[in-house]
């Protein structure tokens, strides 16, 4: 997983910002981590797939909106071009506040950006990667990674959700390699 991750340019400059920017407890998850490793298993270019840098940080402190709009400014004026527009930053401490409202089912409060990651739609995607100040990659995988060097798509068991259907067909239109278990 190291070795995949190093790999991907793109991600390891997201990484060193997000370093140098030092939020609160922060992760880059989601697509930018799973994206290369399915690229790796399946032939593509490191980059294929990739449209965003998911950069969670979890703030409890103030949970308005004004904090976290300051946050992301922030954060997009420490990115150069494509990344400022590719970087999305969000604070896992106010998710449950909008959560219902854009995807239709309620959302209990984090207590943690690692929280977030076990509550994604499948196993597969449940991964997360800091840049530690000596350069190690710590990655949080709460379901493990055997799903994910598997090419196996399945629902999380702790969360199952109505979106799972339209996630896996949107997975595999782009890695059709990708094995989908909808019973979990």
């Amino acid at each position: 997983m190291d070795a995949i991750l190093r790999g991907s340019p793109g991600l390891m400059q997201v990484l060193r910002t997000a370093r140098e920017i030092d939020l609160p407890d922060w992760l880059v998850f989601s697509g930018a981590l799973y994206q290369p490793v399915l690229n790796h298993l399946t032939g593509r270019d490191v980059s294929y797939g990739i449209r965003d840098y998911d950069l969670a940080y979890f703030d409890a402190v103030d949970i308005s909106y004004e904090a976290e709009d300051a946050v992301i400014r922030r954060v997009a004026a420490a990115f150069d071009p494509p990344f400022a527009e590719m970087v999305e930053v969000r604070n896992q401490a106010r998710v449950h506040l909008w959560f219902e409202g854009k995807f239709g089912e309620a959302y209990a409060p984090l207590r943690s950006s690692a929280e977030a990651i076990e509550r994604f739609v499948s196993p597969l995607f449940a991964v997360g990667v800091r840049l530690e100040a000596d350069d190690r990659l710590t990655v949080t995988a709460p379901y493990g990674l055997e799903d994910l060097f598997a090419l196996r798509m399945r629902p999380n068991p702790r969360r199952p959700t109505a979106g799972f259907a339209r996630t896996a067909a949107g997975l595999t239109a782009r890695w059709p390699e990708v094995s989908i278990e909808p019973g979990g």
